[in-house]
């Protein structure tokens, strides 16, 4: 009956009861208070409040440990030295608030509870608690006057001022400290100098990597000294810090061998921020200090953990020694071993798509080729001997003699030996391009895309060689046995087990005369004819009528000018006849040539090797292009815009697993500290981390 008049009294009167407290708030608290001897109550002093809200445990390099006896100042609310169980529990109250970060900063300087801070209140607890040599900060400056009225208006700050100031006040900060040291005013200061700005208002929440290599700032740009822009895109990416994570974490999710370069990181940062872009100087400064210990321009996600995480140390500094450094080691060489792995992949997928594409374009000449060889044959002048007039009357004789299908006899073995040949030719010039391409821009130097034409020429002899001198006596035995009884006809593998692997690579110096000119003029005619004449760029990709013409234009003087070499070639590699002029070495070929035949005689075919090999690579580069659009390398990305609301799952910002009283003191901490790195810790000669006004009294 007693407890339901006392339930119904509480009902209409009300309670002054405190507010029920936690199993955990209650646990927490008997686990570090300590009971007073005289009365028996439980109290926490200053230093087991840091043990309750600070726990060993956790990393105190950036933060030191000491310095979370400032919070004991918000939970003494009687300020006595000593809380209790209800001062605890509105302690933790206080921490599960949105926002008691600034809160709990707020209340420090609001000693005497009225919500709001009076600005002599503000600037004494400021100057006395601040460090002996920090670097002067102008509390009447134009900027703090918007938020706490001039000199002659000044009035007392509310919590949303206060709040909305400490937001802006690091980068206050760092522009008056650069007026200081900027002497000379020409927006220049020593890098020493910035580090000792960065040092003094963000050591708190930045790695000792990145505060360990500040001075290396200016060389990201030429000269010794550091710019003002420099330093005001540094602090964009420290404030960004929790964005720039996210993006990196996504990229390198996302990229094949877990590396990214500069390119990707904006690209990235386009797809998931609105309003938040970055800079070029702020990639450049966020790839500077991840990339000093790997300068390849390709960075993993280690890599940029130096740089993100604040608590980061090297293997040494955290006393893991060997293990540590064998376990970064480790984890860049898993890195490296993807990446090789990757462009061999890539590799194998270029080549197959080479070879698809390298027997279409032989295909689709090869009527073309077979004409021309009957043509070429055909030595006979006298009337009654000869079988075709034209190329033209050929191809009909064929189609009449042998139908549609004739123009296509013997395009098998054409199509096994032309698809490697391609396929080298193609995979060897995009990996030497790539190479000296700019990551960036993907620019190219001219000599650089002869270079890459000519090695891929050079490479492709080896498939070349075989197939040309097996394909050309198999092309002359028919002129042969005409004119000479009892010759027997050879096969392809008879003249392949004849000739044996040596004499299958006879006349190679002669092949690459003609191969590494024909592919150093091809494929930069080819590029340089899609970007300048057709246009091609990230934003306009070319037709297959563009791509076949550009191919098919590039190849008429590279097939032409280089008629010379393959007639060498070609006079080296045929079987001798009686009679016939045995050559014994490029040199002997030419001059015999030249004094035998005249000048004239270097460009015999030309126009016949225009005829076949322009639209033959015509059609294999495009037909390689358009395989790589069709069947792309799988995983890969593609740069296109999305078509409809497809939004990619983010996978970076990692969860803290530390106790949420922590992480919200630390959170606190910091916000101070953007006042001044000197807060909280134990001052000489008083020995206290935190004076209060009432301590030195309020005059």
């Amino acid at each position: 009956m007693a407890t339901a008049k006392q339930a119904i009294k509480e009902t209409l009167l009300g309670t002054t009861r405190e507010p029920e407290l936690s199993q955990q708030t209650k646990a927490t608290f008997d686990r570090n208070s300590r009971q007073d001897e005289a009365t028996g109550d439980f109290y926490m002093t200053e230093e087991d409040f840091v043990n309750a809200i600070a726990p060993a445990s956790e990393n105190y390099h950036k933060i030191k440990r000491e310095q979370y006896a400032i919070l004991f100042q918000i939970a003494d609310r009687k300020r006595i030295g000593r809380i209790n169980l209800q001062d605890w529990g509105s302690f933790e109250n206080l921490l599960a608030k949105p926002d008691a970060e600034y809160e709990i900063a707020f209340r420090l300087f609001d000693e005497n509870g009225t919500g709001t801070i009076k600005y002599d209140d503000f600037q004494r607890l400021y100057n006395l608690n601040k460090g002996s040599d920090t670097i002067p900060f102008d509390w009447g400056s134009e900027w703090a006057s918007l938020y706490v009225g001039s000199k002659k208006h000044r009035h007392d700050i509310t919590y949303p001022q206060f709040s909305q100031m400490l937001r802006g006040l690091q980068g206050e900060r760092i522009r008056q400290a650069f007026h200081i040291f900027d002497k000379d005013n020409d927006g220049y200061i020593e890098p020493e100098d910035f580090q000792r700005i960065i040092l003094e208002t963000a050591r708190h929440k930045l790695s000792d990597h990145l505060l360990e290599n500040l001075p290396t700032l200016c060389n990201i740009s030429t000269g010794s000294k550091i710019s003002y822009a420099n330093v005001r895109a540094f602090q964009n990416v420290i404030r960004e810090m929790d964005l720039v994570d996210l993006i990196v974490r996504n990229a390198t999710q996302k990229s094949e061998d877990g590396t990214i370069t500069r390119t990707d990181f904006l690209n990235e940062a386009a797809r998931i921020t609105r309003f938040s872009l970055f800079t070029p100087m702020e990639a450049d400064i966020l790839f500077h200090f991840a990339g000093l210990d790997a300068p390849s321009g390709r960075l993993c996600i280690t890599d940029f953990l130096k740089v993100l995480d604040s608590s980061w140390q090297s293997a040494y500094a955290l006393g893991t020694g060997a293990a540590g450094a064998a376990s970064e080691t480790a984890e860049k060489a898993i890195s490296t071993t993807r990446r090789y792995l990757h462009n061999i992949l890539e590799s194998a997928h270029h080549f197959a798509l080479g070879s698809i594409a390298g027997a279409f374009g032989a295909f689709m000449v090869y009527p073309i080729d077979l004409v021309k060889t009957r043509m070429q044959n055909q030595r006979s002048q006298r009337v009654g001997e000869m079988l075709y007039k034209n190329s033209i009357d050929c191809a009909r004789r064929v189609i009449k003699n042998e139908g549609a299908k004739g123009l296509y006899s013997g395009v098998l073995p054409q199509l096994v030996g032309v698809a490697p040949e391609k396929a080298i030719k193609l995979t060897v010039n995009d990996l030497i391009r790539g190479h000296f391409s700019n990551p960036e821009n993907g620019a190219i130097w001219w000599p650089h895309e002869i270079v890459a034409g000519a090695s891929a020429g050079a490479c492709q002899v080896v498939f070349t060689n075989p197939l040309e001198i097996v394909k050309i006596r198999l092309q002359v035995q028919g002129e042969v046995a005409k004119t000479v009884e009892g010759v027997p006809r050879r096969s392809a593998m008879w003249i392949v087990k004849n000739l044996g692997l040596v004499g299958l690579y006879k006349g190679a110096s002669a092949c690459l005369l003609r191969d590494v000119p024909f592919s150093g003029i091809y494929f930069p005619t080819y590029n340089h004819l899609k970007r300048d004449f057709f246009g091609e760029s990230p934003t306009k990709k070319l037709g297959i009528l563009q791509l076949l013409t550009a191919g098919a234009i590039a190849g008429m003087p590279a097939a032409y000018l280089t008629t010379p070499c393959d007639v060498i070639k070609t006079r080296l590699q045929v079987e001798a006849r009686k009679g016939d002029t045995k050559y014994t070495s490029l040199r002997h070929c030419a001059s015999t040539v030249f004094r035998e035949e005249g000048f004239k005689a270097f460009f015999k075919g030309g126009p016949a090797r225009v005829l076949r090999s322009s639209p033959q690579f015509g059609f294999t580069l495009a037909g390689y292009e358009v395989l790589q659009k069709l069947l792309p390398m799988p995983g890969s990305q593609s740069e296109g815009p999305s078509i409809g609301g497809h939004v990619e799952p983010a996978v970076g910002l990692q969860e803290a697993k530390a106790p949420l009283p922590y992480l919200r003191s630390r959170n606190s901490l910091k916000i101070l500290l953007d006042l001044d790195g000197g807060f909280g810790r134990p001052k000489i000669p008083a020995g206290k981390g935190w004076i209060s006004l009432s301590g030195v009294g309020a005059n």
